[in-house]
Order: C-alpha cells, then sequence, then structure tokens
C-alpha cells in the first residue's frame, strides 16, 4: 500500500527526533484506523536498525496479538531472523501476554534479554520484573490514556544507564496529555486524514424527549440485518452486581438509577429483536469464549453483538455498520470516540446512536452533543479538559479533580503559558542552574520537591 502524506511527514518528524542525542517524548494522535502502527514501525525499525531494541505497550491482550499479527504480517521475510527464507538484515518480534504458556513465555523473555528479538510486542506483563531487554532504545504506549504514569514509566525504567526514546499513541487524548502538549512537554503529531477505504460516521443522539427515536432504533436494526449488515450494542456493566466491569463515569446531576447492564437489557432485546442471532460478550468470559464468540461474529454468524466496553480496542468487523450505546452519558468522551471507531471501518458508512436520559442543558448531554458533532479527537479532548480540568500537572491525577493551577485555566490562558513556556525555555538556556537568578532558585525548590520533581521526570 502507498503510505498517506501525512504518514510521510509524521514519520519524517519521528525519525529527526530520533537522531538527536536526547530521548523523543512525542504523542502521535490519529483517529482509529489512521495508520499509527504503520508509523510508529517504521520509527521501530529505524531504532532496529542502529543496533537498539523496540518495545510496543499494548493495553490489552487482543490488541497486543493483533499488533503482532499486523508488524509480522508487514515484515514478512524481515521478522524471520535465524529462520529457513528469514532475510539477511531480518530482525525476530516476540510476543509476550499474560496468557501465554511456559514454553511460548520462556522464548519470549530469552529473545527480549539477549536481543534476538528487536521488536518486542505485549500487554502489562512487559512491566514485570521478570522482563529484560539487551539494550532497549524505543518505547511505543498504545492507546495511552489506558495505562497509568508509573505504569509508562516502568517500561522506560528496564534501560541501564539512560531513557529511550518514547512515543505514545492515542486517538483520543485524555484531558492531562492535552496539558503537556500545551505546556511543552509532549511534541505532538497528527495524522487527520481519514483512511483508504474508511467511509465517515454518522453520530446522533437519542434523547428522553424523544421517545419515537429510541423506537426507530429498533426498526433500524432490523433493516440493517435484513440487509447482511452486522450491530453492536453497549452497555456499561455487565448487569450481574454493582462495581462491574465498564462502571461508567459517575453522573453529575445526583442520584440516579444504576447503569444497564447487559443481563438486564439481554432479555428485552431478545423480545424487540426476535430471529435475530444475539451474541454476548464481555470482560469475565473466560478468554476461548471471548475469542468463539468474537470468531462468530467476524464471521458473519451472529447479527448483534451485546458487549460492554470490552470492544472498545482491537476489535475489527468491517461489515459491522451500526453501533447502539446505551447509557452513553455514563462514558466518557475518548470510550465514545474509541467505540464509535468499531464501525464504519469497510466502504459501508457507520452510524452511532448515543442513547441517553441526560436532559437537554445538563452537563451530560453537552458531552454527547460535542461528541456528536465531531469525529476530531483532538476538538474532543479539549472538550473534555473544559469539563474535567487538567489535573494536577505536577502530580499523579490523570483527570481534573485536584487542578494544582490556581490562577490559571490552560483553556482560557493558552497564550499566557505559550509565552511564558518560550521565557523559561530562554532563561535556561541561558542560565541552567540560575545562578544569576538567585530568587528564582529558591522559589522553584520550594515548589518541586523530590517527589514532584520525579514525577516531572517520568511524565
Amino acid at each position: 500500500f502507498e503510505l498517506t502524506k501525512g504518514q510521510r511527514e509524521v514519520g519524517d518528524e519521528i525519525a529527526a527526533d530520533l537522531a538527536t542525542d536526547h530521548p523523543m517524548h512525542r504523542l502521535l494522535q490519529g483517529d482509529v484506523g489512521s495508520g499509527k502502527t504503520v508509523v510508529a514501525l517504521r520509527a521501530m525499525l529505524q531504532v532496529v536498525d542502529g543496533g537498539g531494541q523496540a518495545a510496543l505497550l499494548a493495553p490489552t491482550e487482543v490488541l497486543a496479538q493483533q499488533h503482532y499479527r499486523s508488524i509480522t504480517g508487514m515484515l514478512g521475510d524481515l521478522a524471520q531472523a535465524g529462520q529457513i527464507g528469514g532475510a539477511e538484515n531480518a530482525t525476530r518480534v516476540a510476543l509476550l501476554t499474560g496468557s501465554l504458556g511456559a514454553k511460548a513465555r520462556k522464548e519470549a523473555l530469552l529473545d527480549a534479554a539477549s536481543g534476538a528479538a528487536g521488536i518486542v510486542v505485549g500487554t502489562h506483563a512487559l512491566l514485570q520484573e521478570t522482563v529484560q531487554f539487551a539494550d532497549l532504545g524505543f518505547v511505543v504506549v498504545d492507546e495511552q490514556h489506558r495505562f497509568g504514569v508509573e505504569q509508562r514509566d516502568a517500561l522506560r525504567e528496564k534501560v541501564g544507564g539512560g531513557r529511550p526514546h518514547v512515543l505514545v499513541m492515542t486517538a483520543t487524548p485524555i484531558p492531562r496529555t492535552v496539558a503537556m502538549t500545551v505546556f511543552g512537554d509532549l511534541e505532538t503529531s497528527v495524522l487527520g486524514q481519514l483512511p483508504a477505504g474508511r467511509s465517515e460516521i454518522q453520530t446522533h443522539v437519542v434523547p428522553p424527549e424523544k421517545p419515537a427515536f429510541f423506537a426507530r432504533i429498533w426498526e433500524r436494526i432490523k433493516e440493517e440485518a435484513a440487509n447482511g449488515r452486522q450491530i453492536y450494542i453497549v452497555c456499561p456493566r455487565i448487569g450481574e452486581q454493582e462495581g462491574d466491569e465498564g462502571d461508567a463515569v459517575v453522573a453529575e446531576e445526583g442520584d440516579r438509577r444504576s447503569p444497564l447492564g447487559i443481563m438486564e437489557v439481554l432479555p428485552k432485546l431478545e423480545e424487540l429483536l426476535a430471529g435475530l442471532r444475539i451474541g454476548v460478550l464481555h470482560g469475565k468470559l473466560h478468554p476461548d469464549e471471548k475469542d468463539a464468540v468474537m470468531r462468530r461474529f467476524t464471521a458473519r454468524e451472529l447479527d448483534v453483538l451485546l458487549a460492554t466496553t470490552v470492544i472498545e480496542v482491537g476489535v475489527d468487523v468491517p461489515n459491522a455498520t451500526v453501533m447502539v450505546i446505551m447509557d452513553a452519558d455514563r462514558f466518557g468522551v475518548s470510550q465514545l470516540h474509541q467505540l464509535r471507531g468499531r464501525v464504519g471501518r469497510g466502504s459501508l458508512h457507520g452510524l452511532c446512536l448515543l442513547v441517553t436520559e441526560a436532559v437537554p442543558g445538563s452537563k451530560a448531554r453537552e458531552r454527547l452533543d460535542a461528541v456528536a458533532s465531531t469525529t476530531d479527537g483532538f476538538k474532543l479532548s479539549r472538550l473534555d479538559l473544559e469539563q474535567r480540568r487538567e489535573g494536577d500537572v505536577l502530580g499523579a491525577a490523570q483527570a481534573g479533580r485536584a487542578s494544582s493551577l490556581r490562577l490559571l485555566t490552560l483553556q482560557r490562558d493558552e497564550d499566557v503559558i505559550r509565552d511564558a513556556r518560550e521565557e523559561a525555555t530562554a532563561l535556561v538556556g541561558a542560565d541552567p542552574d540560575l545562578v544569576e537568578h538567585p530568587g528564582l532558585a529558591t522559589v522553584l525548590a520550594s515548589l518541586l520537591d523530590e517527589e514532584r520533581a520525579d514525577f516531572l521526570e517520568k511524565t
């Protein structure tokens, strides 16, 4: 396939960063399916060519396996070092996840520690102390909002005497990341083009004041199924008990009923969608059961997949055209944006319906209306920043219940922050130890205690 203009430009930016003598820390923002993996792979190969190793950290086994298959498929004989048919300058790609058998795990650990594997793909299993690298030079973190700061740093700390280059990838930056972007601690690259073969996704809010819209959903699902298309229906939780997987954003408007669960919705669906083949998927199923359900859905043996957010990443079924998200106001902006990326993945147009009881004028409704109005991840993250604040920029809070900023608001004062950043960069460049600015040095010392300074290093 031909690289897009955006992929080439971003690739050049990253290649230039990798050629410098200080660690890269860059955010790659691109919608689901925009080609971030290819960009990351080209960067990883640059590091491998330089004699180092690269690690790709994914939040779920499904996504890690998808990356592994995609990377080995694209590399072909370049991923078969030491094997018959392998290219002369080939490397190995290792996969390390929690469910690997003992033999496969031992082999992957050995390949990483010996340096035989130039690229290591894995889940949180990569963060364990038993995982060692020969020369880790580059860390790629996919869907970085799924990992905490400490988790992301754990992989970087596996480098002996220095810090590796870091590329974090996401379809919707979390508010904290937007804050870091504004503050200049993170360089940003954007893949804004809709990839070839991808269709537009229309998103509509199904509100309480229009009950006819809700009734129409089930007719629309039947029509799509009759045309051979498939449908996702997503609920915030499983519904077996409180605190289940997927319990979503706590509502702002006081006491409300519990979020809808799959087990509550399933009997109603069996009545509303009589005759359609319905499958159920959630995180508490055994991995083999999950795999079997997804295989059936991919093979078009199911018309409807009733699921929790377990389908948020790593699921690619081009024949799925409609997604209905129940209690959509219980999800965060990032989740909604990721979830709707499951439809419109082929040549068929996608439709996402956000079902809510949130009333007009409420914050929850504003959030849903914003998601419906744009597919731009950065616009959505700025809305998230407005509503949730930026978190503690000198602490671990990822979202803004505890902003350390008192007089500034990132949205309103972006120009002031940019000018201050430029002034600070120039001042530190001319006087790194602040010898000529003792007053400033004293203030900084009181503000940046050891814990906060250490945290800034990690982020």
